[in-house]
């Protein structure tokens, strides 16, 4: 599975999540510690804010840790609210289309976890996307298709009931064509003020989600593993939760797959 780390708060350079800590996304792209999968080797890539609505884009098929270009980007771009992504395939091809985190218009998401048996559904999984938003269909991934469905139902207005609909769905169509584990879920996404997260599985195995506030950042990071092994003030965000991040609040809330959605 892949790992992640998403930040808002007064602009840091991104370095300061993605390369500097001594358990950076970059190391945990070589040697994740709480994931089945140690090794992230399938991609990057990176989404921030800036001065503008739309969200920057830089995203490759190489490994983090063997593209020079991503450490002279990350000592130099400053953002109060970005996310960065290592990729460890499910199964879809390792192309700079697959790579996270996703982007349209003034959002961008990115997630880890799985949707069983995928590969069997991926055709109805596209069938769930609206016309008016499958053009910016590029890859093959259960990831992308998550987002643009989750836009599609109104997640600009309601983020977690778009998010519960959309996972609900692709559920669905997981008990229906797929294997079990049907639901593995975590995911970030931001509409460029908030930072929105979640965690929730259909069994006992939801992948890690973190998050910790730092005073001398003045900000938060919200991870998929703790990036520093001398801090023990992380938060573990409980299965099944939906999460707000806003400045220095922080709203978390019970979470739900919505599974009444009928698959035809």
């Amino acid at each position: 599975m892949c790992r992640w780390a998403a930040y808002v708060g007064q602009p840091i350079f991104l370095e300061d999540i993605v390369s500097r800590p001594a358990h950076s996304l970059i190391r945990q792209s070589q040697g994740a510690t709480r994931c089945t999968t140690p090794v992230n080797a399938d991609g990057f890539g990176l989404a921030w804010y800036g001065e503008r609505g739309a969200p920057g884009l830089y995203r490759d098929v190489m490994p983090a840790w063997s593209d020079p270009n991503l450490r002279s980007l990350v000592a130099q771009v400053r953002s109060g609210l970005f996310m960065a992504h290592v990729r460890a395939s499910t199964g879809t091809a390792t192309s700079r289309n697959n790579c996270h985190p996703f982007v349209v218009g003034n959002w961008s998401f990115m997630h880890n976890g799985q949707f069983g048996g995928y590969d069997a559904f991926r055709r109805d999984a596209d069938f769930l996307i609206p016309d008016a938003l499958y053009g910016h269909r590029k890859g093959a991934t259960d990831s992308e298709a998550l987002f643009l469905i989750a836009l599609g139902e109104g997640l600009a207005d309601d983020p977690i009931g778009a998010m519960s609909r959309a996972i609900g769905r692709l559920s669905a169509l997981s008990r229906r064509r797929g294997m079990a584990p049907h639901v593995r879920v975590t995911c970030a996404f931001s509409d460029g003020i908030r930072l929105f997260a979640l965690r929730c599985a259909s069994d006992d195995h939801a992948p890690t989600l973190f998050h910790r506030w730092s005073d001398s950042r003045n900000g938060r990071a919200v991870v998929s593993e703790p990036l520093e092994t001398d801090e023990d003030d992380w938060q573990e965000v409980p299965s099944g939760s939906f999460c707000i991040f806003e400045g220095q609040e922080v709203k978390i809330s019970d979470f739900r797959i919505e599974e009444t959605a009928q698959v035809a």
